[in-house]
């Protein structure tokens, strides 16, 4: 067994470290991209290894309830601010997700990025080291100086290799972020004080902060602070506007990113932090956030009917998709709490692979319009099955990965909240409807215009199989997954709402 200083230290550092030789490939793209792919794969070794390990969880003595891994040394002693990272199930299966999203968009942008490629791959990179820090700091400091670290590549992504409007849509995506961010960090720092002031230790730490002591009226002020923060990056409905224009001009591989990446570190923070530290504040505010994750679900689906730029719609239906991870969050019970973590892999697999299939789409047509497809069956049908097949699994088909975790998601949201998870299953028929319109277009529709369609490469063929395992695998056997989450879920629910 590695130690464990060592081993969650080189999941966070080792992209970057690994990326900053990048520089030693310039001249010689093949082994540029092999370098940045054989990191990328290193990760994800590591973090298969870190699977391996959950199945003690708990059991290591002096650990932490529901962690198989955690470090805690002091960094800078006089503000309390600790090197604190922990990893439990949850972390684990998002710790996973990024390195295995981070390997699909490598392997999507091998023959797309031939501009800067040096620097395309090390803010690729970069991007997952802060991701992977998001999802193991339990220092509120170090927490969001990862949050930070890790919008900055997406913004150069957008900008420097994005298509259309590439500069507007990656100020909005900064502008909105940073507003949101700002108000995280004033929260923060009051936390912080009140903490300091009532104990006289002051400390960044999750579990001692968990324990400060706030008047509701003023942690309600706080929790706010933090949730528009995280519902931003969700992003949730009415602060959703810059998603679908950095979905629309980002490149491929930032359009995986973000949606199957970026998008889960607002969820994640929210279950990690919000709810532990606020629990008061989230039980009162429940009713606004559940009504604003309804909506959410409603009108992106509803806005999604008019989309003619498949990555627009696609970016639509994320936000449905994840209004309802919104909904298993707010209703706090166990099973709609598990259902929303399994939601949150569910739909980084799925609409990641969406994207990299408008991608492919792209790079062989030139255009992303829905109007300009028609009988790509006929010219290429493994490329039109993995069409099918993602795309039935963003709608919920029995079967796939979507279904489950929408399904728990509603019966647990029905033991709490049932009015709105009745109105919520109209997000389930909604879907379905744009879905099917999508593929009747793009596949079987008589052809409207010449296009040179060319079957799948075997990278191509590769990088879709292995996402299309999860998708099946999930949707037809979700219980080691679900098992995994049971203990700190349980955990969750002693300490918040």
């Amino acid at each position: 067994m590695m130690p464990q200083l060592p081993f969650l230290t080189l999941l966070v550092f080792l992209p970057l470290c690994g990326g900053l030789l990048l520089p030693l490939c310039r001249g010689n793209l093949k082994w540029l991209r092999l370098t940045a792919l054989g990191i990328a794969l290193l990760e994800l070794a590591l973090a298969a290894v870190a699977w391996r390990e959950a199945t003690i969880l708990c059991a290591r003595p002096g650990m932490p309830a529901g962690f198989s891994f955690f470090v805690d040394i002091p960094w800078i002693a006089p503000l309390g601010i600790h090197y604190l990272l922990g990893m439990d199930a949850i972390s684990l299966l998002l710790v996973f997700l990024t390195a295995f999203i981070t390997v699909i968009a490598i392997l999507s942008s091998w023959q797309a990025i031939n501009r800067r490629p040096t620097l395309y791959y090390l803010l690729i990179l970069v991007m997952e080291s802060g991701i992977m820090g998001v999802f193991l700091a339990l220092d509120l400091f170090l927490f969001y100086l990862f949050w930070e670290v890790m919008l900055i590549p997406m913004f150069f992504l957008i900008g420097i290799w994005g298509h259309g409007r590439s500069i507007y849509s990656s100020l909005k995506f900064f502008l909105f972020t940073l507003a949101g961010s700002l108000l995280m960090l004033l929260a923060l720092m009051a936390v912080y004080l009140l903490h300091g002031s009532q104990t006289g230790s002051y400390s960044f730490a999750l579990a001692d902060l968990r324990n400060t002591a706030i008047p509701l009226a003023t942690s309600i002020w706080l929790y706010a602070a933090f949730f528009l923060a995280f519902a931003i990056k969700f992003p949730l409905f009415p602060v959703h506007t810059w998603l679908p224009d950095a979905h629309t001009d980002a490149p491929t591989a930032g359009s995986i990113i973000l949606a199957a990446l970026l998008l889960k570190t607002g969820a994640y923070g929210l279950i990690r932090f919000g709810y532990p530290l606020f629990p008061e504040a989230a039980r009162t505010l429940t009713p606004l956030v559940i009504v604003l994750a309804v909506t959410g679900i409603l009108y992106a689906s509803w806005i999604a009917f008019a989309q003619t730029d498949m990555k627009r719609l696609i970016a639509y239906s994320s936000i449905g998709h994840m209004g309802f991870v919104m909904l298993g969050i707010a209703a706090w019970n166990q099973v709609a709490l598990s259902g929303a973590i399994l939601q949150m892999v569910n739909h980084g697999l799925t609409t990641g692979a969406l994207f990299a299939l408008v991608g492919m789409l792209d790079e062989r047509t030139h255009t992303r319009e829905i109007a300009a497809y028609g009988g790509v069956w006929g010219k290429a049908p493994v490329l039109a099955a993995c069409f099918i097949l993602f795309n039935m699994a963003s709608a919920g088909l029995p079967g796939l990965n979507n279904f489950v975790g929408e399904f728990l998601i509603l019966t647990g949201s029905f033991r709490t909240w049932p009015l709105a998870a009745a109105i919520a299953c109209a997000g389930i028929v909604l879907p379905l409807v744009y879905t099917v319109r999508l593929l009747q277009e793009v596949l079987f529709q008589t052809e409207r215009q010449p296009l040179m369609i060319a079957e799948l490469s075997w990278r191509e063929a590769l990088l879709l199989g292995l996402v299309g395992l999860g998708v099946v695998g999930i949707g037809l056997h979700p219980a080691p997954l679900l098992e995994l989450l049971r203990l700190p879920v349980t955990l969750l629910m002693g300490v918040s709402p």
